[in-house]
């Protein structure tokens, strides 16, 4: 089924990637708003790390209490609440006035990742009661490709919009994408059958993990999910960059064309792949995602080269990550996947946080074509792996 027929024939579909748009794009907008605002202040460097990493922090520490949550709540509800509190911390953080209130902007930053991932979690939870396997990936890969856009021109926007009319204008207009997902949604007829969970919160959180426990086959699809992490290449862009590029290009316009480049793929990639793949090819699509980086290793060392190489790199990975989702989705228990899909979310993020910290440390000693051939003989490690160890067990 191609996109424009789903987009067609599914209206649930259409309506709910039109909120994932609006929602999205607001998450990404204002962080050049955030960042840029740091840099007036004169923070520190340390600081402004500890600022990023709260984009991530929550979706780590609070997996076990959001999945619960959204096992508990009928996901229409809870979607609306999400919503609300994301514009509402949005805008907060016009209270922001000098460095001494930076600890009110990591509360607020805290709360609305908070929300953002438990939003996500409760819209891929939601999926899978609605949609059957093959409608459901091409979904999963319809979010993922509209999570890729708004991530580029989230950040581009917004950055035009804080260059020009500064960062209050930018947190308005931020908040304003959140109150349109919010109208989109309760616009939007969502039937499914709701399991009221009697569990209280520490027995739901024990009997989700004992659930994962008992259930192998989850714990190897959600280790399999997590290997895309392996392609979170910031740090590699970043010192590219930094060693190589700044004397071909200015180190930003590097690292953004980089981005856009690689992000351009993540779009591209599912109307190359995402009909063709299925259980058994999938196999090949992590052949192909190993062999592009590894390509891109080979062509580092000349800027528009590397881009090629960057480009190739992302094709498979929106497949990949879509695909392996929905692979997960189908195993678990309708009950229970608020709780396995928020832990998969964790250990994604957890593995996208030590890749990212592990190629730097592995860039003091090496060079950096043979760290990112490394990922890329991962890659065929991990195909293996899920041909005979997967596949062939299931």
């Amino acid at each position: 089924m191609s996109y424009k027929t789903l987009f067609r024939e599914n209206p649930i579909v259409r309506k709910l990637a039109t909120i994932q748009f609006f929602a999205y794009f607001g998450t990404w907008f204002s962080n050049v708003a955030i960042y840029s605002m740091l840099v007036s202040f004169n923070a520190s460097p340390i600081l402004i790390s500890i600022v990023v990493a709260m984009h991530f922090i929550p979706g780590i520490l609070l997996a076990p209490f959001s999945g619960t949550i959204v096992d508990r709540i009928d996901a229409k509800k809870l979607l609306g609440i999400l919503l609300l509190v994301e514009f509402s911390m949005t805008m907060c953080f016009l209270m922001i006035e000098s460095i001494d209130d930076v600890w009110l902007l990591l509360i607020f930053i805290f709360i609305r990742m908070t929300s953002s991932s438990m939003f996500f979690t409760t819209e891929m939870t939601l999926l899978p009661k609605l949609l059957h396997l093959e409608i459901l990936s091409k979904a999963n890969e319809i979010h993922s490709i509209i999570w890729s856009f708004t991530f580029t021109a989230g950040m581009a926007i917004g950055g035009l919009v804080v260059n020009f009319y500064g960062t209050t204008t930018a947190f308005i207009i931020d908040g304003v994408f959140f109150l349109f997902a919010f109208l989109t949604l309760i616009n939007t007829g969502i039937k499914y059958t709701h399991e009221t969970s009697h569990e209280k919160i520490i027995m739901a959180i024990k009997s989700g993990i004992k659930y994962i426990l008992e259930n192998k086959h989850l714990i190897k699809l959600i280790l399999l999910h997590g290997t895309v992490g392996f392609t979170s290449f910031d740090t590699i862009v970043t010192l590219l960059a930094d060693f190589h590029y700044k004397y071909v290009i200015a180190v930003p316009l590097a690292i953004g064309l980089s981005n856009a480049t690689r992000s351009l793929a993540l779009m591209v990639g599912p109307f190359v792949l995402g009909s063709w793949v299925n259980k058994e090819r999938l196999f090949y699509v992590f052949l192909i995602q190993g062999f592009g980086i590894m390509l891109w290793a080979t062509l580092q060392y000349n800027f528009y080269l590397g881009l090629f190489g960057l480009f190739l790199t992302g094709l498979a990975t929106t497949t990949l990550w879509s695909f392996t989702y929905a692979m997960l989705q189908e195993e678990v228990e309708k009950r229970y996947l608020g709780r396995v899909l928020a832990y998969n979310e964790m250990f994604f993020m957890f593995t996208n946080a030590s890749t990212t910290i592990i190629t730097g440390m592995l860039a003091i000693y090496f060079e950096l074509y043979f760290v990112t051939a490394l990922l890329g003989i991962s890659f065929i490690l991990i195909a293996f792996y899920y041909k005979n160890g997967i596949l062939k067990t299931k």
